[in-house]
């Protein structure tokens, strides 16, 4: 079924016969998962030990030295057959060996991890694996997890997914529950859906799963790709068109000294004698025209060609797709991921008419952070500091160490960004939050394009010079530019507090379009002290704020891909990027 974000919630769980509360039964879910099988991609290209051995010898040069072989032996050279017989043979090891050995690697890949996810079961949450979900199942998800199935959301709480591995959108989309009426809706037009392969990025929620395995997009995708008529490369077709030319030649051969032989024979010689060494002739300048040598030649040198891609991190499945990649003179790629890090990267900060580089601001961290508590600093430096700060406290990402000791950001990328550049000058958010508690919040909404934090402030801390002067709480505010300009009066350059009068609008509006111009995504920060909380209503808090500056950020291109393309030029391949996003935005990643 394709239309399930036409439904309401109510219709969705009537279709599927499950209840929100309870979720499937143990007895049910065993049942749907016979009828539904598996929750997993199948990979119907895999083979067989003895179907990978068997396409060895399917090759029309294979053949004929099969076939020469025969003859050989027929003819009593034991000779010829050996040598034949040990091309063939060894033919068949590397080219055997070297494709079984890939198929073992992508099955050992698809074997590293298995996914467990949250469900109701019974009215209980259980921990179950992604394998054993079926139709009707309903799925807990939150910031970080992997989504196992295509399902309907059901409950959503801020919801944000990454669905860039699906559609190539590389920020994150907005989710909700309300039903769609509109047909032939794409993907990712679907805000009620969410999708195999998909990350939640923000937020949590809870979907009913609607397809597993092979029916998920996924899967489609999965299906299309797999049921893409292998063509021959063009080293196949020319050994294909050399066999026939052979055979040809063979047939041309064999016809022309019989012809001939019969013409001139002896005619004392009788006629069946005669016949019988004219073929004979004839077979033996016919396997002698073979090439028994060709075929090994051809297999060893492409093993060798795919073992020196596999010492460059490139498993080959197939060995004639080491020849077609001789063959390539144009290169597509996809931008988000592959080009690009697919990672957020705070590059610029600018406040009160200074730009700074973050790489820069790295390198002297001891001498900025913290400045806007001490007005010894300059004016600027404050500014920084307090931008860099009130972009992590404003903040629901959070960096978490891996098993193997690296961190990685949870949360929305954007948001993981302001985090690690905080992280980056040496404070981390864990630190920040100790020191300014948070305390009341106004979520993000995709209708005012921003959020805030209100935080509690320890005025006991020396904090006396900071620019909210004796006030017991602050609160944060970071989103889109144009939308944070509609909440803020003023405008803090480090000094003082100034009123954000129509020059000083227009500047930052400048600023904001010559950082979107070079492909970076923009965000600005501002701040109000407050002495108590009477409601957290956004029109009481997001009013008569304080401006403090603009964040620029990329998903910066990966070091080794200018290389590359370098390479791939100078070799004659011509490099093309493919993208949904802004034409700015791939333009920069180009350059």
């Amino acid at each position: 079924m394709d239309n399930w974000y036409k439904l309401t919630v109510d219709e969705t769980l009537q279709k599927l016969t499950v209840d929100l509360a309870s979720g499937l039964s143990d007895t049910e879910a065993k049942q749907r998962l016979q009828t539904y099988g598996a929750n997993e991609l199948v990979d119907r290209g895999t083979k067989s030990p003895w179907l990978i051995l068997l396409d060895q010898v399917k090759d029309l040069m294979v053949i004929i030295l099969l076939a020469a072989g025969a003859v050989s032996f027929f003819l009593g050279e034991v000779t010829d057959v050996i040598v034949i017989m040990a091309i063939v043979v060894l033919n068949a090891i590397i080219g055997f060996s070297q494709e079984y050995r890939a198929e073992q690697a992508i099955a050992a890949l698809k074997k590293l991890a298995v996914p467990t996810v949250k469900v109701k079961r019974n009215g209980r949450i259980a921990e179950i694996s992604a394998r054993e979900l079926v139709p009707g199942d309903m799925v807990l998800l939150e910031a970080g997890n992997l989504v196992p199935a295509d399902g309907r959301l059901v409950e959503s709480v801020n919801l944000k997914v990454q669905e860039a591995a699906l559609t190539g959108e590389s920020e994150p989309v907005d989710k909700n529950v309300a039903a769609i009426q509109r047909n032939d809706l794409g993907v990712g037009d679907r805000h009620n859906m969410i999708f195999m392969g998909t990350v939640i990025t923000y937020g949590r929620g809870t979907v009913v799963i609607t397809e597993t395995g092979m029916n998920t997009e996924l899967g489609n995708i999965a299906e299309l790709i797999q049921g893409v008529e292998q063509e021959q490369t063009p080293l196949q077709r020319r050994l294909d068109s050399l066999g026939k030319s052979l055979a040809w030649a063979v047939l041309v051969i064999i016809t022309i000294v019989m012809i001939i032989g019969f013409v001139i024979r002896d005619p004392a010689v009788p006629l069946v004698d005669t016949l019988e060494v004219l073929f004979l002739t004839a077979i033996s300048m016919a396997v002698a025209a073979v090439p028994e040598g060709l075929p090994a030649v051809v297999t060893i040198t492409l093993a060798l060609g795919s073992q020196r891609m596999l010492k460059r991190h490139a498993l080959i499945r197939k060995l004639p797709a080491v020849e077609t990649l001789g063959s390539v003179t144009v290169i597509c790629s996809d931008k988000t991921g592959t080009l690009t890090e697919n990672r957020m990267t705070v590059t610029v900060l600018d406040v009160a008419g200074h730009t700074q580089e973050m790489e820069t601001l790295v390198d002297t961290k001891g001498a900025i952070f913290d400045a806007e508590l001490a007005a010894n600093h300059a004016a600027y430096e404050r500014t920084l500091s307090l931008l860099v700060k009130a972009g992590a406290l404003c903040n629901d990402a959070v960096l978490q160490k891996t098993d193997d000791g690296l961190e990685r950001t949870i949360g929305d990328p954007t948001e993981g960004a302001l985090v690690v550049a905080a992280a980056k000058l040496g404070h981390t958010k864990e630190r920040m939050e100790e020191q300014w508690p948070r305390v009341a919040e106004v979520p993000f909404t995709s209708e005012r394009k921003r959020m805030t934090t209100i935080h509690h402030v320890d005025t006991a801390q020396g904090q006396t010079d900071a620019p909210w002067n004796n006030a017991e709480f602050v609160a944060f505010s970071k989103g889109g530019v144009d939308s944070l300009l509609d909440t803020t009066a003023w405008l803090w350059n480090g000094a003082e507090i100034v009123s954000m009068d129509e020059a000083v609008r227009n500047r930052v509006l400048e600023a904001n379009a010559r950082l979107a111009q070079q492909g970076q995504r923009v965000l600005g920060v501002a701040f109000r002290p407050m002495d108590e909380i009477e409601s957290v209503d956004e029109d009481l808090i997001e009013t008569d704020m304080i401006f403090i500056g603009l964040v620029a950020m990329i998903d910066p291109p990966r070091p080794e891909v200018k290389d590359a393309v370098t390479t791939a030029r100078s070799a004659g391949i011509r490099p093309i990027m493919i993208t949904g996003d802004h034409p700015l935005t791939a333009q920069n990643i180009a350059k």
